[in-house]
């Protein structure tokens, strides 16, 4: 069950109202037909509820100009309508990765998709800090993210829809890299010329946000949410971004340590096939040069992971910072020297 995203919270007036807007604007019942709408918790960056209209259940879907971390930290609200087109887009590459959507208001600045009940998915992160063994995900999503990012490099992709870099640089590059620099300045330089690279490197659509937290599981398929930083961009991100949470949570839960590493090459290696816009080599190695960057910042950059110990954190910090350092030739190399250094339990 996804403890995340099905958390009830009360539900406030103005948010209720602009739900019943929305539902109204997009012509899937009036307002007065709205039964009630519950607030879900758990997201930083998106005002999120489920609206009960008797028949059926929907959730609707507002993103918020500050996002709820402790660092001031803010976004333009208009990403809602890049996340609703990756949404789109993603459907028509696999119709089983996204929920059913209904539709988007401009007026309203949000989007209504299909309710998943938690009763008939489970969340990626929550089975992951369960120590349940692996069971294929990662490979399932290395696959799903491939399909999309190598249908997106076609010559025929409308890449305007997706020309948000200067979001990209809001939501990503600045609170994980640069913030980061500024805590750690033997590093800053390197850190920098990362920054530089994804806000210059372009060939596909990605998504920005390839979390376990953002990917729920129905009968062994990935449906992968919360697209809010979707942009052309560098797909070294995406995998980077997903793969820094297979490690972390294999440096927090040693039970499954051995199997959400292997997972690591699983993911890549049902990825890999997909990549045509460039050779897989140079991805890979953009891969390894992010992935140290990306494990720093979940320690002190300004989305800090909540679930390690100060010893654990600590250690991955150290380990983190020499990888930025010396960067591994592949993942397999990373994966090794992970294994290596990592403090045993």
């Amino acid at each position: 069950m996804n403890n995340t995203l099905f958390c009830w919270a009360v539900v406030s007036n103005s948010f209720e109202i602009r739900c019943r807007r929305l539902i109204d604007d997009l012509h899937l019942a009036s307002a007065d037909d709205v039964l009630s709408v519950r607030s879900l918790t758990g997201g930083v960056a998106s005002d999120i509820g489920v609206a009960d209209l008797g028949d059926r259940q929907i959730c609707v879907k507002f993103a918020l100009e500050k996002l709820k971390v402790e660092e001031d930290w803010f976004a333009p609200l208009h990403r809602n309508r890049a996340e609703y087109d990756w949404l789109t887009f993603a459907t028509s590459v696999d119709p089983q990765c996204v929920p059913l959507l209904y539709g988007r208001s401009e007026r309203e600045n949000g989007f209504a998709m299909a309710f998943l009940p938690p009763d008939q998915v489970d969340n990626w992160k929550d089975v992951l800090l369960r120590a349940v063994p692996p069971q294929g995900e990662a490979a399932s999503v290395g696959r799903v993210l491939g399909q999309i990012h190598a249908a997106s490099s076609s010559p025929s992709f409308d890449r305007s829809l997706f020309e948000n870099r200067d979001d990209f640089h809001a939501l990503r590059i600045e609170p994980y890299l640069l913030f980061t620099a500024t805590r750690h300045d033997a590093v800053a330089k390197q850190l920098g010329r990362l920054a530089d690279s994804l806000h210059t490197t372009d060939p596909v659509l990605i998504h920005g946000d390839v979390s376990p937290k953002n990917i729920l599981f129905r009968s062994g398929h990935p449906i992968i949410l919360d697209a809010e930083c979707a942009t052309m961009g560098d797909p070294a991100f995406d995998v980077a971004f997903c793969l820094n949470h297979l490690v972390l949570k294999a440096a927090h839960v040693p039970a499954i340590r051995a199997a959400l590493l292997a997972a690591i090459e699983q993911f890549w290696t049902a990825y890999k096939p997909h990549v045509r816009w460039e050779h897989e080599d140079l991805l890979e190695d953009r891969v390894c040069r992010l992935l140290p960057a990306l494990m720093l910042a979940r320690i002190d950059g300004k989305s800090p992971v909540e679930y390690l110990d100060d010893g654990a954190r600590m250690h991955l910090r150290s380990l983190s910072l020499s990888l930025i350092n010396a960067p591994t030739a592949n993942l397999q190399q990373f994966i090794d020297h992970f294994r290596s250094n990592l403090r045993s339990e």
